[in-house]
């Protein structure tokens, strides 16, 4: 289990000199991305997961096996939670400048690289409405979409609109109004995957995190008691790590600079969806600078290396996602 009990990490003493810094309301969103999950469940245990996470990159590596003495042909998907459209879109620093791919999402199994597919879908009012942007040669990628909603006639600018897929939105630079697409997009990976039976099977994944940030900080007791009280729950926040985050930003704001947040998501509960419990359950955090702080919700965890911690369990049962603050300068 994880418990949101008060683990907060503190980390890190010394400060570097850093470069002036900018407003304090900028804000980008997370993503949580987690795990993979099956279509099949019943028979097949996840023996062990092995899951790094930094705000550079998250690496998983899991161990499972058919239980049963039949092979057993199924799909292995790794879903990316839901995006909106709209201007919220672009609330997400997507690490790759990919459309299909825009987390660098790599996968092995046994060792060996396999290409998965990509399933893109573009849904908007609860309906999926990616055949009509496919007909219309609208790419289901928001940020490559808007060009193809210029060339739309007028007509179907206002079906559009109706059906919540674009909003208009003046043009600054051109002084024009132009369609905003407005559809959620939707994007899995998948492949075919044969589970000998017996057998164990070995699956490793890499991606880039999709970080949110703000410039500042948007915890204060003062400004805002109840998203205070939220990151306080959210993120397992005790005395010496808020006091630590107090330090900081007072020294930073002498030097004309502020303390900033980086907030990482996993979806920790997938691995849930397998045959019976996670057998072996490691987690490494890794807040990537010695002189960064970190708090997140954990039972168990201590420190391995400068800026690393571990968790470790057996017959693990993931209750709860997990979400990991981190507060730097510098960036």
């Amino acid at each position: 289990m994880m418990p949101r009990l008060a683990t907060a990490l503190l980390l890190a003493t010394s400060l570097a000199a850093l470069p002036g810094a900018a407003g304090a309301n900028d804000s980008t969103a997370e993503l949580g991305i987690g795990g993979l999950t099956l279509t099949i469940t019943a028979n097949i245990e996840m023996l062990s997961e092995d899951l790094y996470i930094s705000p550079d990159e998250v690496r998983v590596a899991y161990r499972f096996k058919n239980r049963t003495d039949k092979d057993i042909d199924t799909i292995v998907a790794f879903p990316i939670p839901e995006i909106p459209g709209g201007e919220e879109f672009y609330y997400y620093p997507l690490p790759v400048e990919d459309a299909d791919n825009f987390i660098g999402f790599t996968v092995t199994v046994d060792g060996k690289p396999v290409t998965p597919k990509v399933e893109q879908r573009a849904t908007a009012n609860t309906l999926d409405r990616t055949e009509l942007l496919a007909s219309l040669g609208i790419p289901i990628f928001p940020t490559k979409a808007k060009d193809a909603l210029d060339r739309l006639p007028d007509d179907r600018k206002r079906e559009f609109e109706k059906l919540g897929l674009a909003y208009p939105e003046e043009d600054y630079e051109t002084k024009t109004t132009r369609l905003v697409p407005a559809w959620t997009l939707r994007t899995t990976f998948w492949w075919e995957q044969t589970f000998p039976a017996g057998r164990e099977v070995t699956v490793s994944h890499t991606y880039r995190p999709v970080v949110g940030g703000s410039v500042g900080l948007r915890f204060d007791p003062k400004n805002s008691p109840a998203e205070y009280a939220e990151y306080v729950k959210k993120y397992c926040m005790d005395k010496a790590f808020l006091d630590a985050v107090q330090k900081m930003d007072a020294a930073a704001k002498k030097r004309d600079s502020l303390a900033s947040e980086h907030r990482l998501a996993y979806v920790l509960t997938t691995g849930g969806h397998w045959a019976g419990n996670i057998g072996s359950f490691r987690l490494v955090v890794d807040k990537g600078r010695p002189d960064a702080l970190v708090s997140f919700c954990g039972d168990g965890v201590k420190k391995i290396s400068p800026t690393q911690f571990e968790m470790k369990k057996t017959d693990f049962v993931p209750e709860n996602d997990l979400e990991i603050l981190l507060v730097k300068t510098g960036e």
